[in-house]
């Protein structure tokens, strides 16, 4: 058989099963294409003649690791052959989570839990559907940064709630700032439950109304990267009402 050179990020689909010599293990591991589409997803069998790595799978590894396998991938010479990745290196990039085995619930408990599992998995799934579109673009070799999203507990069987994207980093920084504004916004928001003293309120008042929102605008805006201001305006109308376009603005 024919051997590739290759490293495949992908998670650890069931518990690894030692293999017929001392010092080999066998396992499956399910990678995706960077995109949350199952149809792009595959399971590879893998296997390892590296007594450490054999020791660190059947031992310290559970189903749901994150893993970055390093080695040869064996094509077959015949059509109904079995494509395997022998592996020389093995990396950790995430674990599972452990989860309570001796926890004993009632039916109230359990449904519960999968009406909380439920919502979790749809959760997972709008977030990994919207990076997938906002990474759409294809990075370049050597440029991209992958985001893992995955639920926390031993996954098992839950593998199909994994996804990986690739985005670049300019999206990076995007979608940093979109965090950062939507942290903001949070942030401002009180709590019904908290009353503030009249005092308080009257001096919060006084400095707001000291506030030059034109003077404000200009300064966020030329400290905003220009690709960016077109995120940003709409974000000050929001809050201030109608505010200056950035062509209004200093350069």
């Amino acid at each position: 058989m024919d051997a590739v050179p290759l490293a495949l990020d992908g998670y650890l689909a069931a518990e690894a099963e030692p293999g017929d010599r001392d010092g080999t293990a066998s396992w499956r591991l399910t990678c995706s294409a960077g995109t949350d589409h199952l149809v792009e997803e595959a399971v590879i069998p893998c296997t390892t003649m590296e007594p450490e790595i054999a020791h660190a799978l059947l031992t310290e590894r559970q189903p749901g690791d994150l893993l970055r396998v390093i080695g040869h991938l064996m094509l077959p010479d015949t059509a109904n052959g079995v494509i395997q990745l022998h592996a020389d290196t093995l990396e950790v990039l995430w674990e599972a989570p452990l989860l309570d085995a001796d926890e004993d619930g009632d039916d109230a408990d359990t449904a519960t839990a999968a009406e909380t599992d439920a919502d979790r998995n749809s959760a997972i799934a709008a977030l990994a559907e919207a990076l997938t579109g906002f990474g759409q673009a294809t990075p370049g070799p050597g440029q991209s940064i992958r985001i893992h999203i995955s639920p926390t507990g031993a996954l098992g069987s839950g593998l199909e709630h994994c996804h990986s994207i690739d985005v670049t980093p300019a999206m990076a920084h995007r979608l940093a700032d979109y965090v950062d504004a939507m942290s903001c916004y949070l942030d401002s928001e009180r709590p019904d439950s908290t009353v503030l003293d009249p005092q308080t309120i009257a001096d919060l008042t006084e400095l707001f109304e000291d506030v030059d929102l034109i003077d404000l605008t200009n300064v966020v805006l030329n400290a905003t990267r220009p690709e960016n201001r077109s995120a940003v305006t709409p974000a000050m109308d929001d809050m201030f009402g109608d505010v200056p376009a950035s062509e209004d603005t200093d350069p």
